[in-house]
């Protein structure tokens, strides 16, 4: 009997399975996927948002306000990549420039620091590339970038490392009330016995709520689509540029990436499929190009796809069931979800408490430390490393200059990858601009040796993408 499973390893499970590894309760976390940050979390822009644009008295504003402030700290404790490099809400005629004016009230009402309405000579001093037809721009200083997947690898390895379970490849199918607390059935039959459910499940937190609550939700769809663009192109700008957002999204942005990237997008369609189409992609550069004129076409590396978990109720469903008031619902979960990440993890500890005595514990491990990033050292710091581990002399991905001592490292770690995507997310090898071709074979091999399995059992993410071969149904 588990005092807690966790329903959904992506940012919002992991940030919770990490606050509440902080007291002496036995936890799981169960994932339909094989690895964390699978769902949701990956396929996300990275903008820590500032907060200006939420409603007064709603989860949103609250959380967004307390999980941006939560960040730094965080990201120095947990070793993630992390910059505060602001925002830009672009206004390209005078209606839009009233609504800058709105977008700071509002902010300032909400307690948002460090928020500047500029006109268009101050955003051009600022940001040299951006499109000469700017009126000005409402400029959010707490705005910052993070990598969303590294970030829930982070978060998920800390509360592994404090004792929390993981079980992923474990897809949920059915809850059953028992006379204390739930019954859990997966797919493989396998079942577990829990006191208290955390429904986490992103995309799938309504089909996990209706399973055993009375009061029914429904999650709708919004896709959002990206073109991620090379290094050369990642010093366009410094800041992330917004432009002034609609009812239905925050809009299509232009932003670096922590890693040095440059990222277009999103748009906003009602769609479960997280494939990407032409009319998409022509519509975010047909956007973007809105802010940045003259964007360089010829250095897009890729196109991916977000969904985000809409909900009919314009803010956060975190709370307990009516009828089970051992089942806490974390649902629709959409943007500002990855800021308020941190602050959601807290605020569900706290309902936890309502319900059970949390006691801390004596040797909870408050620091992570990532995996070492050897493109980053200098010299004399790159021979030592070899000197002590000559896996690290073996460079593998040539984009982006990672080597064989730190995809081991990804694989042997607390939740360590075991697909080919899994080490990507973990150590960026296949990002560059080969996208794979020159190193992912190699990868499938380092992953079948420190595995211990065969080759053509290696995937690339789900179970039906075999890296070499194919595989039967």
């Amino acid at each position: 009997m588990k005092d807690i499973v966790i329903i959904g390893a992506g940012v919002i499970g992991c940030s919770i399975a990490r606050e509440l590894s902080k007291y002496n309760l036995d936890i799981c976390v169960v994932d339909k996927n094989n690895d964390v940050a699978e769902g949701i979390s990956k396929g996300n822009s990275g903008i820590v948002h500032a907060g200006y644009n939420e409603k007064e008295n709603t989860l949103k504003a609250k959380l967004n306000l307390e999980g941006n402030y939560l960040f730094d700290g965080l990201a120095k404790r947990l070793d993630f990549p992390f910059k505060r490099n602001g925002a830009l809400i672009l206004a390209f005629s005078e209606d839009e420039m009233k609504r800058v004016h709105e977008l700071k009230a509002n902010g300032d009402k909400l307690g948002v620091p460090a928020l500047e309405v500029l006109n268009k000579d101050e955003v051009l001093s600022l940001e040299k590339n951006i499109s000469s037809k700017v009126v000005g721009a409402l400029y959010a200083k707490s705005s910052a970038i993070v990598n969303p997947y590294e970030m829930t690898i982070a978060l998920g390895e800390n509360a592994s490392e404090n004792g929390v379970e993981f079980k992923l490849g474990y897809k949920v199918i059915d809850i059953k009330k028992e006379d204390r607390g739930f019954k859990l059935i997966f797919e493989n039959k396998e079942t577990i016995n829990t006191n208290i459910v955390i429904n986490a499940a992103g995309l799938y937190g309504a089909f996990i709520n209706n399973l055993v609550n009375e009061e029914k939700y429904e999650i709708n769809p919004l896709k959002g689509e990206y073109c991620l663009f090379d290094k050369v192109a990642g010093g366009i700008c410094k800041r992330t540029l917004f432009q002034v957002p609609s009812k239905l999204s925050k809009g299509v942005l232009v932003t670096p990436t922590v890693d040095g990237n440059l990222l277009l997008g999103p748009n906003a369609r009602l769609d479960e499929n997280a494939t990407t189409s032409r009319e998409g992609i022509d519509e975010i550069i047909e956007n973007g190009s809105k802010t940045i004129e003259d964007l360089p076409l010829n250095r897009i590396l890729t196109a991916f796809s977000g969904i985000r978990p809409k909900t009919d109720i314009d803010d956060f469903i975190i709370k307990s069931s009516k009828d089970n008031p051992n089942f806490i619902n974390v649902i629709g979960i959409d943007s500002p979800g990855l800021t308020s990440a941190p602050a959601i993890g807290k605020y569900v500890a706290s309902l936890v408490s309502d319900i059970v005595n949390l006691t801390e514990k004596d040797n909870f491990k408050e620091n992570r430390k990532g995996i070492l990033r050897f493109s980053e050292l200098n010299i004399e710091e790159k021979n030592e490393v070899i000197k002590e581990n000559s896996s690290y002399g073996k460079m593998v991905c040539k984009c982006e200059l990672v080597t064989e001592g730190e995809i081991i490292d990804s694989i042997k770690r607390p939740l360590g990858a075991t697909t080919v995507d899994g080490v990507k997310r973990r150590t960026r090898a296949m990002m560059g601009g080969c996208q794979g071709i020159g190193c992912m074979l190699t990868i499938a091999n380092i992953l079948s040796r420190e595995l211990g399995i065969s080759i053509s059992d290696i995937k690339k993410n789900n179970e039906s993408s075999v890296v070499v071969g194919y595989k039967e149904d």
